[in-house]
């Protein structure tokens, strides 16, 4: 069975999108995500649910993903148009030869933190590293491997991580893990112990996460398509950040995992994450070029690739630097 098929298969299996106000004469799109319908993914609903997407001319399909979607292979085989990526898979793409290129950038702080009890008195990231403890971490991923260089793990024991399982945080006082801080810290709460979370990118290691993005090939076959979703896109999640509610209400309906109040304090948490400087100067989603170029030369430290790919062409946006 040829690789095509199997992300052809991959995509059907985990479709669970949604299309509103649809126009046969705009051009037909997916969106893969690459998790469940979550405030993260919020702006993308909005521009689906507000009809911006069909203000831009398009007709969008968002599709839903879950562990291990691969979406970086999906758009450089051509089975979707557009996907949901992080920073460092894009490095790694283009460094195999997967032509993927960065469009619009939803979190320009990495959401990605190590999480445990408030009660230990932990004032900085490095404290997990420096005393003795459980750490669950999935480990291989860059981040993982950029924190064992810089701390170490010899006070720790590494186990695997529990994907938001709070079951060994309720139970093991010195235990630590990985999280979002928009997710996992706000169920934390709800158990009564109160969590203490510290984000990656204190050390240093900050790739944009959740990632627009579509293959090298698609952008130049289709480049008003493209700046056609970026806009919308970004007008999309101007209005969720402005007011969250309808699109929460609609996620909520499509992944009833995930309660009405915590689709809302997850809404807010994540407000600083995706507005920084360089978006009240360039726009929501804006990337530069310097931080493209930290990333490559941090994933050559940690041997991810073997040598430097070019860091101009891992993205491409309205707002890009000349």
């Amino acid at each position: 069975m040829s690789r095509m098929i199997v992300l052809a298969m991959v995509a059907a299996v985990l479709c669970g999108g949604c299309g509103k106000g649809k126009d046969s004469n705009h051009p037909q799109v997916t969106l893969q995500l690459n998790w469940k319908p979550e405030p993260q993914f919020g702006g993308f609903y909005a521009a689906e649910i507000d009809g911006i997407y069909a203000r831009h001319g398009l007709n969008v399909t968002i599709t839903a993903g879950g562990a291990g979607a691969p979406t970086v292979e999906m758009i450089g085989a051509g089975t979707v148009s557009f996907a949901i990526v992080s920073a460092d898979e894009i490095v790694r793409a283009r460094a195999m030869g997967n032509l993927v290129v960065a469009l619009f950038a939803v979190y320009q702080t990495h959401p990605e933190g190590i999480m445990t009890r408030a009660t230990r008195g932990f004032k900085t990231l490095a404290d997990v590293f420096t005393h003795p403890g459980i750490l669950a971490m999935e480990r291989g991923l860059p981040y993982s491997d950029f924190l064992q260089k810089k701390y170490g793990f010899g006070n720790l024991k590494i186990v695997p991580s529990p994907f938001g399982d709070l079951s060994l945080y309720r139970t093991e006082e010195n235990y630590a893990m990985q999280c979002f801080v928009t997710s996992e810290p706000l169920a934390a709460k709800k158990t009564g112990i109160e969590p203490q979370a510290f984000l990656i990118a204190e050390s240093g290691y900050n790739p944009y996460t959740t990632v627009l993005a579509t293959s090298e090939s698609y952008l130049k076959s289709n480049p008003q398509v493209v700046k056609a979703m970026i806009d919308a896109v970004r007008e999309g999640w101007q209005a969720y950040l402005t007011d969250p509610a309808k699109a929460n209400e609609y996620m909520g309906r499509l992944n009833p995992t995930m309660d009405a109040q915590t689709f809302k304090d997850s809404a807010v948490a994540q407000k600083p994450l995706i507005e920084n400087t360089d978006t009240k100067r360039a726009g929501l989603g804006a990337m530069t070029l310097d931080r493209w170029q930290m990333l490559v030369q941090q994933l050559v430290e940690l041997k991810v690739i073997d040598k430097p790919v070019e860091a101009q062409a891992c993205f491409s946006d309205s707002s890009k630097e000349k």
